[in-house]
């Protein structure tokens, strides 16, 4: 079905506007529901141009006959926000007629949200890194010298003399300093395809982080806690989880093969 986001009115107006045939908004939804058509919020994802697409096929055909221990040679990094206080609006109370303000039906929230923290991880089938507390803005340089050398280098030199760094094409990951660092430090080094996180299997670490964390009541206090947590629950996600994650790989090269280049499932 093409535009699948015109709503029900907007049917209805281009159908009168070339036919002239006059229907209901109703009319129109009973028969997209006849056909199995249901409203629903759309996934979000992130944009994919037709450059986009070509890359990410080139990069999954390359890779989708890699076996797992190809696959455990892989450090998958990333970096990713945690507010205090995230827009979840999923979050429901109990509560009868006339008790929307009784006491713990409300959601007190801090102004402003109430601010939030970076961190940076990697993982692997045989090790996860520290969780790194990113303080303000990441550079090229502070990229070097916080994380590569003090986190990613030890890391890969664990895996083994075939371990390979993943990591994104953000700014600071491709800045002159950090790829002659890459260079001359002889880190063997993964051409990524742009906007897709999908590939990556750490962001589903960041999900599982993300619930880990909201199980805890009450909920963080304040940002430093909020960090304690997440370094906490890091340490505590089960190595089989990762595994998982990480064997994983083919079939996310399979989908989005399938999809030409486009939106998978993950």
């Amino acid at each position: 079905m093409q535009q699948r986001m015109a709503t029900a009115n907007n049917i209805r107006q281009r159908l009168q506007a070339t036919t002239n045939t006059v229907v209901s908004g109703q009319t129109i939804r009973n028969r997209l529901h006849n056909f199995g058509l249901r409203a629903r919020r759309p996934v979000r994802g992130t944009t994919l141009t037709a450059n986009h697409r070509a890359a990410r096929r080139a990069w999954c055909t390359q890779h989708v006959r890699w076996q797992r221990q190809q696959w455990a040679q892989v450090l998958f990094t990333d970096e990713s926000r945690f507010c205090l206080e995230p827009a979840d609006g999923r979050i429901r109370v109990w509560r009868r007629r006339g008790e929307r303000f009784a006491e713990g039906a409300v959601r007190e929230r801090q102004r402003f949200g109430g601010g939030s923290v970076m961190v940076w991880g990697g993982i692997s089938t045989r090790l996860r890194t520290p969780l790194y507390h990113v303080v303000g803005n990441l550079t090229g340089v502070r990229y070097q010298n916080e994380i590569l050398q003090p986190l990613v280098v030890p890391a890969l030199q664990a895996i083994g003399p075939r371990a390979i760094l993943q990591d994104d094409n953000a700014p600071p990951h491709r800045s002159a300093a950090v790829n002659t660092f890459i260079q001359q430090a002889r880190v063997n080094r993964m051409l990524w395809p742009a906007n897709s996180p999908d590939l990556n299997p750490i962001e589903h670490m960041w999900d599982e982080l993300c619930r880990r964390v909201q199980q805890h009541h009450p909920p963080p206090a304040n940002l430093g806690q909020l960090l304690q947590w997440l370094q906490q629950e890091w340490n505590g996600v089960p190595r089989a989880f990762i595994c998982n994650l990480i064997h994983s790989m083919h079939q996310r090269c399979v989908e989005c093969l399938a999809h030409n280049g486009g939106h998978t499932r993950y």
